[in-house]
């Protein structure tokens, strides 16, 4: 069985070498974007004829190049990695035979179109692809052979069979999220729990050390380099930016009352997302297959993320406002004040990508940071965006915005707590904090959704502890 654990291995340093390469690409385009914005900024203030909207028709341009090489690489390069890849991976693994969902086209269109679709700003995250592409990853080093290349390695043979190859696309699918969330364990519930049928002892095993290649291949990768620029640190793991809450925090009994209630609210809002998902696509199927040209069929939902995107870049129109009036600089929006700009720091909160706005929210001892008004706006239109956005045709995932979703309605609930009994500063009252239930919503609502219980759970322990 030796030659069955390389194989592992090697699926998982795979992945975790495509993980950090995804991050790194994506930070890259993100930084790219805000720079050549502030250099405009900057250029116009100089020029002293600064103008808003042309400043907001900037960011929306590099956007709209983005979101349409992401859309047009699955609609017309590869239609197999539309959208995410998780439901065709857990179809296959349960029996069911889709054409071209393991070739190289649908490997690099999925790739290109996860990067850029994350990049441009859509309420995206790369979860659902990354679980596609580690599926991909698994099943082509295993097989070691490719139709399309026309390449037929006369080593590891034995595994050109379908029960093997099933077991390293599972053992591929959960290195996927294992890399993404840094948490091995998670990785293996995850699969378990939610992608394959068919288990036994063994292939837990070989998934879970295939899930921990991965998961060290993309922090050591990641110690050192951010957004492709080295910084020195080969090999040493720094606690601060990967653990959000670091200090023990006590937790008084009556923590458990508005978590119940958080619970319930993930669980009724996620019923809701859903039912209000299911029903967009219903009638997006309906839209697009009464187009009876294929060309045009592919441009129209071409457009349809283009307009989804022109929608979220509205909303972060004040926040534009706000950056050209401050002297053009790009401002964070922790440094926003929400009592001065309610509509600016909710704006802001679009403005964000979602990991970066989710490690904003879950941030404790920011008890002010932001007001009922801009948590309240910001809800509203990151879930019908969202929503809208998840089934449209760019390689995206899911986890991003149902936790950041989650993120903001639990913030709102300890913003609630805080206004009853104030800013506690004493151990007994330390857990009225609306960063630990932005934590706790942002998990009941990816539970409401997904319906996975114990593998979220230890996903969210691992980012958070």
């Amino acid at each position: 069985e030796w030659d069955r654990w390389l194989l592992m291995g090697l699926i998982g340093t795979a992945v975790g070498m495509l993980g950090f390469l995804i991050h790194q690409i994506i930070d890259s385009l993100i930084k790219l974007k805000w720079d050549l914005v502030e250099n405009y900024l900057q250029v116009s203030k100089r020029k002293s004829d600064g103008n808003i909207h042309m400043t907001w028709l900037c960011t929306l341009g590099f956007g709209l190049a983005m979101v349409a090489l992401s859309s047009g690489s699955v609609l017309f390069f590869c239609p197999a990695g539309s959208p995410s890849g998780l439901p065709e991976i857990i179809g296959y693994l349960n029996g069911t035979s889709i054409q071209h969902l393991f070739n190289i086209k649908t490997f690099l269109g999925t790739f290109v179109s996860c990067m850029l679709a994350v990049a441009s700003g859509l309420f995206c995250g790369p979860e659902g692809p990354m679980i596609h592409l580690g599926a991909l990853l698994g099943c082509g080093l295993s097989q070691l052979q490719s139709d399309t290349l026309g390449i037929h390695l006369p080593i590891f043979t034995r595994f050109r069979n379908s029960a093997d190859k099933r077991s390293f696309i599972t053992a591929g699918a959960g290195a996927g999220i294992a890399s993404v969330f840094r948490a091995p364990i998670g990785g293996l519930l995850f699969t378990l729990e939610e992608v394959s049928s068919f288990w036994d002892i063994r292939l837990a095993w070989q998934t879970f050390f295939c899930c921990l290649m991965a998961t060290f291949t993309t922090d050591l990768l990641s110690s050192s380099l951010y957004g492709f620029v080295y910084r020195g640190h080969f090999g040493f793991f720094e606690a601060e930016k990967r653990i959000i809450f670091w200090n023990l925090l006590d937790v008084n009994v009556l923590a458990f009352v508005p978590t119940i209630l958080l619970g319930i609210l993930g669980g009724l809002l996620g019923a809701l997302f859903v039912s209000l998902n299911i029903r967009i696509n219903k009638l997006r199927m309906q839209f697009f297959n009464s187009i009876p040209k294929l060309s045009l069929r592919k441009t129209s939902k071409l457009l349809e993320t283009v307009l989804i995107l022109v929608s979220k870049q509205y909303g972060s129109l004040d926040y534009i406002i706000f950056t050209v009036a401050n002297e053009g600089s790009i401002f964070l929006m922790c440094c926003i004040a929400p009592h001065l700009f309610l509509s600016v720091a909710a704006a802001a909160l679009l403005a964000e990508n979602g990991k970066q706005g989710i490690t904003y929210l879950f941030k404790r001892g920011t008890h002010e940071e932001f007001g009922y008004t801009s948590l309240c706006t910001a809800l509203a239109f990151y879930f019908i965006l969202s929503c809208w956005t998840a089934g449209s045709a760019v390689a995206s995932g899911l986890v991003i915005p149902l936790l950041y979703t989650g993120a903001l309605y639990g913030r709102i609930i300890g913003l609630v707590l805080v206004s009853i009994f104030g800013v506690q500063t004493n151990e007994y009252g330390a857990w009225i904090d609306p960063g630990l239930f932005a934590a706790i919503g942002a998990a009941s609502f990816f539970s409401g959704v997904s319906r996975l219980t114990i593998s979220l759970t230890v996903i969210m322990v691992s980012m958070l502890s």
